[in-house]
Parts: structure tokens; C-alpha cells; sequence
């Protein structure tokens, strides 16, 4: 795969530029400490992967908060720990507070130099303005699942990105996903004919975490560790 040969790079968010499983966690931990259950984190993350996972599944017009408390409430059922509206509330306006990885803003910073940057998320907006101020970037466009109704791995996100992509007068063939999430975008990546680089933030912890398991036909072009090493990378390839 030629880097070089791409004009935009789309993003997920959540889990690629954004910690999201050391944000969830923050609000799991505690509550599982509360309720008397003796679980690690990596235990919550993969109790928890399914349910928001299903959630968004039944409610795909319903806002990321909402969806984060629903799947907070059915992992409690799960773990025979009831969570209250005050615990699940926590979790459903903690998205702000999710740190950024440390190396997002300097690699997108890099990155913005050579190529337009699209935001692709499970995300509501007031959500991903709040994200985005810790990563300090600003993309060309921000598509997320309150714009669409829907949420990944559904097709709406990939519909929208191709009419994104008319607007900025950019071939589908000059695209790259970029993602750390098999499920969630490298799948319907795939199945939209889409070149893809995996951002495989988990490479040193086995499991998927906060994230449910892939199924379906996976296809990505490369593979990467971190941000840092495919902007280097992407930047080498446009020397």
C-alpha cells in the first residue's frame, strides 16, 4: 500500500484518537467497586462490549449518552449488579472527559499538512466537540451518528462519508480509513470497497476490550501500533 497515493484520511474516534476504554473505565470501575463486584478493568471492558454493541443496534436514532447509560443498565443485568439512573447518567456524560492518546494531536497536526481529515464516529456532536478539544485539530468534515441516525457498523456513517467525499471533490479511491476498531469500521470498510490501516492500539493486551469481536469479512491495508508510527509512516511516503 503507497500512502502516498491517498488525497483524505476518515477517522474513527473512539478508541483510534480517543481512550475510550480508559474513559469507560473510569465510571465501570468505581461502580463495580460500589456494588461489591471484583472485576479488572479488562473484565468490565469485555462485559460491557456486547451490550453497547446491542444497544446501539435497538436504538439507532438515540443520542451516544443515551446509549452509553442503556448499555451501562444491561451490563449490570448481566453481572446481577443493578446500576442506578445516577451511575448510568455518569457514564452517559462522560464522553468529554475520555482522554486523548498522547500521540493524536502532534500525528493529526502532521497528518493535516497533506491530507484533508474526516471524522467518522458513534458519537453525538455536543460528544465529539468535546473530544475534539482535547485532540486540538480541526477536520474538513465530522460525521457522526446523530447525523445519520445510526451507528456503525451499520452502513449510514460509510453512505454519508461517500456523499462527503462528492462535496470535497475526492475519489473514493483516494480514501483511507483510518481505525482501530475491527467491528465497528474495518468490516464495513471492507464491504464499501474502502482501503483501510488498522490502528491496533491493543497490540500489547490480547482480547478486543471495549469492543465486541469482529465477524464478517476483515480487510485493512497495513497495520500500525499507534498514530505516531502511521503518521511517520504516511508522511515518509510523500517525501
Amino acid at each position: 500500500m503507497d500512502l502516498a497515493q491517498y488525497d483524505a484520511l476518515s477517522f474513527d474516534c473512539y478508541g483510534t484518537l480517543i481512550d475510550w476504554e480508559t474513559g469507560i473505565a473510569a465510571v465501570l470501575a468505581p461502580w463495580a467497586r460500589d456494588v461489591g463486584l471484583t472485576m479488572s478493568d479488562e473484565e468490565l471492558l469485555l462485559a460491557y462490549a456486547a451490550n453497547e454493541a446491542q444497544a446501539e443496534v435497538d436504538s439507532p436514532g438515540s443520542l451516544y449518552p443515551d446509549i452509553l447509560a442503556d448499555a451501562f443498565r444491561r451490563t449490570g443485568e448481566v453481572l446481577g449488579a443493578p446500576v442506578s439512573d445516577t451511575w448510568a447518567a455518569r457514564l452517559g456524560s462522560s464522553v468529554p472527559e475520555w482522554p486523548a492518546f498522547a500521540d493524536s494531536h502532534d500525528a493529526l497536526a502532521a497528518l493535516a499538512s497533506r491530507y484533508s481529515l474526516i471524522i467518522l464516529s458513534n458519537v453525538h456532536r455536543d460528544g465529539f466537540a468535546g473530544s475534539n478539544a482535547r485532540l486540538g485539530v480541526r477536520f474538513d468534515r465530522i460525521i457522526t451518528a446523530e447525523d445519520v441516525g445510526a451507528y456503525k457498523p451499520a452502513s449510514q456513517h460509510f453512505d454519508a462519508l461517500e456523499t462527503t467525499l462528492a462535496d470535497l471533490g475526492i475519489p473514493r479511491t483516494r480514501l483511507l480509513h483510518v481505525a482501530q476498531s475491527l467491528f465497528h469500521d474495518h468490516v464495513p470498510a471492507a464491504r464499501h470497497g474502502l482501503d483501510s490501516v488498522w490502528i491496533n492500539r491493543r497490540h500489547a493486551r490480547p482480547g478486543w476490550g471495549a469492543t465486541p469481536e469482529p465477524t464478517g469479512d476483515v480487510g485493512y491495508g497495513l497495520e500500525f501500533p499507534s498514530m505516531a508510527d502511521f503518521a511517520a509512516a504516511a508522511l515518509e511516503s510523500n517525501d
